[in-house]
């Protein structure tokens, strides 16, 4: 059963880990999940359960290709490469390691949000050993809950780290084990101590010199000997090196007379393993890959723990034996290597040797403020100081008048009602000494370190309108305001003189409010009197009760808008603030807007004229002359500077009627086709048809197509021929700028399009209309809509057949050029026949039952 208890320290292991800073932006639940997914802690879960599959990299690369993923997805994670090369977590990767069976759909659930499922249940207190299959639908619901919890953590500012950070659930020293290194590697090709112990598979150099120069490499047969050219066969299987040495003064002193002990040979040898063999060892017990292993002959008990992936959560790190032939020759403690750099029991294995790992012993848990706060595993009579030994001792911010540890009762001492917890507080002077006293603990404990107080004492603050605000520290009793002032820099030039606040923390965690004054801006206080601690002293600066003022200018300047008042400020400095005058500027005078000192009757504003002078054109030439493009004459000056006051409005006139030339293109069959300038605001069509020369011969005046773009009006339709033989003629309209005419060639078709037979251009003849060119291009389609057919002419003009009651209808006649288009009838719209037919059906109905009637009332 899940206490309750536990689940609070749970969520309280989340949620009281350090945050972002506030000041960034908070993620969306996207970016929160890549974050996580991005996690170092994450991907190191990752990379433990790929390596604790018990799958060898080739197995999984195949694997991977069954399933039909990359074979390199995972090679990030494997032990071969190194973890950190993981950028993050996919979709991908999820899904691989649980189509491989690594890990369940639950696992990646919680490894998706960066939890660690199994020391969850751990933080949870389920009680027995859960397995995968055994995992509650309880359980998941509320870890799912914290999981999402952890993510609306993120978004809201706060991230939140795997629950085995600072908790002392991560067990000392199996981390060793499970990053990818070549730390417990040996040495294969040597050299090695005089100890090491040569046997079969090994190959040796054996060197001669001095009157024989010679060398021979010599491989130890399966039966242990081996043979040295003019020596013979040597049996070496078992001799340590230094034993071989002493084999080999003798044998070579058969053959060669001057190898002999002492200064006076002539001949000496020197003999070194050239390649190790490797040995057959058995790794048992509970390790997270138990079995056989091959590992050097100069390995230790330690290179073959490695290989084995180091012991599982159950497994000892304080008792391993190293079992040969039926018996333990040694016993390894790891923490001698992890804690003190002894490797002295890490005894070298031989051929068949066992590394037995048993149930841990005894461990308990050390939290707070302490180096290395994690579970140790205690051995023999080791006590509370040798845990807090083993954890690195205390930090700099830890108290060290009491630790407090949480014990469970023995069985035989457990009473009814739950008391099967107890705390029990130590308080002991040898934990200022760093270490603590020598009392029993006991399977299970947790020991807590508290941490000092937060509050620092004999402190004030100064804030404000001071050179260095900021806490600095006091003499109680002696220390002042202005000592503290003075200390802080003293005070700007634009203090505020008239007071002071003092804010002073009372015993009852309340404040109240002190005052006090400048004499003058050398800071000197009028009311000087004596700090306690935890006074915050507030400065106010001038600055900060004045309203910000601007001034603002519109008109003919290139950058308008409002400008920061300051004092002195000229009409002349406002415009080089605005970048200037435009061309269009009016050079003899602008207006200004003053705020009127009587508002009484309403008045908004006090409006006048201030003069301006060619000194206000700031772009000159070399000369001095301005470069710009001509306007009104202006006075030479210089005008009079014009002070500004706070929000004044100042605006700059522009020139009566001023404005660049305005554009028209002319192509097409006239004489001089280009892009005109117009001489006038009211000139026309015809006059700029005139002026490009006019029509060629074969201009097609009827064909013009006459376009604007200003506002999106697009082509105009115009009776060109009656603009050219009267200019008074409504459509020869005034021209904009932007406008472009273009005179085509004549044409002597008309084009038939829309909904006919065959959509074509047909030869033009006079005096045809609409339905002729309709039959011409094969009639009307099944579904054209004749009656809101219409005709485009060649002047862009559209024309529409007139309906008439009493009389037939009149249709537009086509000129060369021309377009007729036919229109599709809408499908939601029932044609003539059909609603003929249907109003017909119900008149014939009604005057059926009214004839019925009628007879009815005759009989």
């Amino acid at each position: 059963m899940i206490r309750i208890k536990a689940l609070a320290l749970f969520a309280a292991t989340l949620f009281l880990l350090p945050a972002v800073a506030s000041s960034q932006q908070r993620p969306t639940s996207e970016e929160a999940q890549r974050m996580l997914r991005s996690n170092p802690a994450l991907i190191e879960q990752l990379r433990q359960r790929i390596m604790t599959s018990g799958l060898t990299p080739d197995q999984i690369r195949a694997r991977l290709r069954a399933e039909g993923y990359p074979e390199d997805l995972l090679d990030a994670y494997l032990g071969e490469g190194d973890a950190r090369a993981a950028t993050g977590a996919t979709e991908d990767v999820f899904a691989a390691v649980s189509a491989l069976g690594i890990v369940d759909s639950i696992d990646v659930d919680f490894l998706r949000c960066g939890i660690n499922f199994d020391s969850a249940l751990v933080a949870f207190e389920v009680g027995d050993t859960l397995s995968t299959r055994r995992r509650t639908e309880e359980h998941r619901r509320q870890l799912r809950n914290l999981c999402r919890a952890r993510l609306d953590s993120m978004q809201r500012g706060t991230l939140v780290s795997t629950v085995d950070a600072d908790s002392g659930f991560a067990i000392f020293g199996l981390e060793t084990f499970r990053q990818p290194t070549t730390l417990f590697d040996p040495n294969l090709s040597g050299p090695v101590d005089a100890g090491y112990r040569v046997g079969p598979g090994d190959q040796l150099v054996l060197i001669l010199t001095g009157d024989v120069e010679q060398s021979y490499q010599l491989e130890i047969t399966r039966e242990g000997f081996i043979v040295i050219p003019q020596v013979g066969q040597l049996f070496v299987n078992n001799l340590t090196l230094a034993q071989l040495e002493d084999v080999l003064f003798s044998r070579l002193g058969r053959v060669y007379s001057g190898v002999r002990r002492g200064p006076g040979a002539t001949t000496r040898f020197y003999i070194t393993p050239a390649r190790l063999r490797t040995n057959q060892v058995f790794v048992q017990g509970d390790v997270m890959r138990p079995g056989s292993h091959r590992v050097s002959s100069a390995g230790t008990a330690m290179t073959a723990l490695y290989a084995a992936g180091g012991p599982t959560d159950n497994g000892s790190m304080r008792q391993i034996q190293i079992r040969r032939a039926g018996r333990t020759v040694a016993v390894l403690d790891v923490y001698d290597y992890l804690l003190r750099g002894d490797a002295s029991n890490d005894v070298r294995l031989q051929n068949g040797d066992i590394v037995f790992v048993p149930i841990h012993g005894p461990r308990v848990r050390i939290i707070g403020e302490i180096a290395r706060p994690a579970t140790y595993e205690l051995h023999g009579d080791e006590m509370l100081d040798d845990a807090i030994r083993f954890a690195g001792g205390f930090t700099p911010e830890a108290s060290r008048r009491r630790v407090q540890i949480e014990r469970i009762v023995p069985p035989g001492q457990r009473q009814t009602g739950g008391r099967d917890r107890e705390v029990t507080d130590i308080i002991s002077d040898e934990f200022a000494s760093g270490t603590g006293p020598s009392i029993p603990v006991h399977a299970g404990d947790i020991i807590r370190v508290f941490p000092i107080s937060a509050r620092v004492r004999n402190r004030v603050v100064v804030r404000g309108n001071v050179w260095t605000p900021g806490p600095q520290g006091i003499e109680p009793g002696r220390s002042t305001l202005s000592s503290a002032l003075h200390a802080a820099g003293g005070i700007k030039p634009d203090t505020y003189l008239g007071q002071i606040l003092i804010s002073r923390l009372q015993p009852d965690s309340t404040r109240i409010q002190l005052r006090a004054a400048f004499r003058d801006t050398t800071g000197a206080v009028v009311n000087d009197f004596v700090l306690k601690e935890d006074d915050e002293i507030l400065v106010f600066s001038l600055t900060e009760f004045r309203q910000p003022q601007y001034l603002a200018i519109t008109g003919a300047v290139r950058r308008g808008g409002q400008f920061p008042y300051r004092e002195g400020m000229t009409v002349r400095d406002l415009v080089l603030l605005a970048g200037g005058l435009e061309e269009s500027a009016l050079l003899t005078e602008a207006e200004v807007a003053r705020l009127p000192h009587d508002r009484t009757r309403g008045q908004t504003a006090v409006t006048f004229r201030i003069p301006l002078d060619s000194s206000y054109i700031f772009s000159r030439g070399p000369d001095g002359r301005y470069l710009g493009p001509p306007g009104l004459p202006a006075p030479s000056g210089p005008a009079p500077e014009q002070p500004l006051l706070p929000y004044d409005n100042v605006l700059i006139l522009r020139q009566p009627n001023w404005e660049l030339q305005r554009n028209v293109t002319v192509s097409g069959e006239v004489r001089y086709p280009g892009t005109y300038a117009l001489q006038t605001k009211s000139e026309r069509i015809s006059d700029i048809i005139r002026r490009a020369g006019g029509l060629t011969t074969e201009g097609y005046a009827d064909g013009i197509v006459f376009t604007r773009p200003d506002n999106g009006v697009g082509r105009i339709g115009i009776e060109l021929p009656r603009i050219l033989r009267n200019p008074n003629e409504r459509d020869n309209l005034i021209l904009r700028d932007g406008d472009h005419i273009t005179i085509p060639r004549y044409s002597g078709v008309v084009h038939v399009t829309g909904a006919v037979n065959s959509p074509i251009a047909v030869a033009y003849v006079p005096g045809r209309d609409l339905p002729w060119y309709v039959r011409a291009a094969g009639g009307p389609a099944n579904r054209a809509d004749l009656g809101r057919a219409y005709v485009t002419q060649p002047n862009g003009k559209v024309e529409a057949a007139v309906k008439r009651r009493l009389m037939p209808d009149t249709h537009p006649k086509p000129r060369p050029g021309g377009i007729v288009f036919v229109p599709e009838r809408d499908p939601t719209e029932r044609d003539s026949l059909t609603v003929f037919t249907s109003l017909f059906g119900t008149i014939a109905t009604a005057l059926g039952s009214l004839i019925a009637i009628i007879a009815v009332l005759n009989r």
